[in-house]
């Protein structure tokens, strides 16, 4: 299983949307076709995976307010359920974010809600910006700009690895303000690889709620078991699959 990183790298300052040129031979838009592809793949054959996750609610200056330990099994093509082992903290936040986070996850994981909140070519406008590394990845930069102000879409980038063409890296804000009691959210979500798919590792968001001041909300995903009864090899073993 791939260790947690650290993703402290960010793209270079400015637009520099000018100045950038891409590698020779793949332009934006062959980057986002190859990463759409390549998530089709990956969507195909992940038939199901488990996994365990820490929900955890601090102020900035440590203190937990509310935490919660979460199994979540998936089943294909878009069944998510989830099993609290463990709470402590306040139960209203437990029940107001932890419990409507896990909601709308499911929600947004079929139907229609999905095809809403997918990173798609439909719901956004990519522009490559540069190159830049998270953690360990070499990846293409890119602004993505949503084309409606959907609940489930972000303003922001995401990083797409080199080689697996995969989304390593995801940073912005939400492109519909969640609420009228939240000033800001900004969020940061990291990847890792694990049998050659890429899941979660790692959500960190920054809220600012009006009354209560800042909260720092993060979500640990640890532990995975990805297709128990038929483990993928790593698609990228294939020398071919990187052509």
């Amino acid at each position: 299983m791939a260790q947690g990183q650290g993703f402290v790298n960010q793209p270079p300052a400015g637009d520099g949307r000018s100045a950038y040129r891409a590698p020779v031979g793949l332009n934006g838009d062959d980057i986002v076709a190859r990463m759409l592809d390549r998530n089709r793949l990956r969507s195909e054959q992940l038939q199901r995976y488990s996994a365990v996750r820490t929900y955890e609610i601090r102020n900035p200056e440590g203190k937990l307010a509310a935490q919660a330990v979460v199994r979540v099994d998936y089943q294909a093509p878009d069944k998510k359920t989830f099993n609290k082992t463990s709470e402590k903290g306040s139960g209203i936040v437990r029940h107001l974010v932890f419990d409507r986070l896990m909601q709308s996850e499911s929600e947004t994981s079929s139907g229609r809600e999905h095809r809403n909140s997918a990173i798609t070519a439909a719901n956004y406008s990519f522009t490559l910006v540069g190159e830049g590394d998270a953690g360990p990845y070499h990846c293409f930069v890119f602004e993505a700009t949503p084309k409606s102000k959907e609940k489930y879409l972000f303003e922001g980038k995401i990083w797409i690895d080199a080689e697996d063409f995969a989304i390593v890296k995801i940073a912005g804000h939400p492109a519909k303000k969640p609420s009228f009691w939240i000033n800001s959210v900004d969020f940061v979500r990291q990847y890792q690889r694990i049998d050659g798919f890429w899941l979660p590792y790692r959500d960190e968001t920054f809220v600012e709620v009006k009354i209560y001041g800042r909260r720092i909300f993060t979500v640990d995903h640890q532990q995975y078991v990805i297709n128990p009864a038929n483990p993928l090899q790593a698609e990228t073993g294939d020398a071919g699959d990187r052509n």
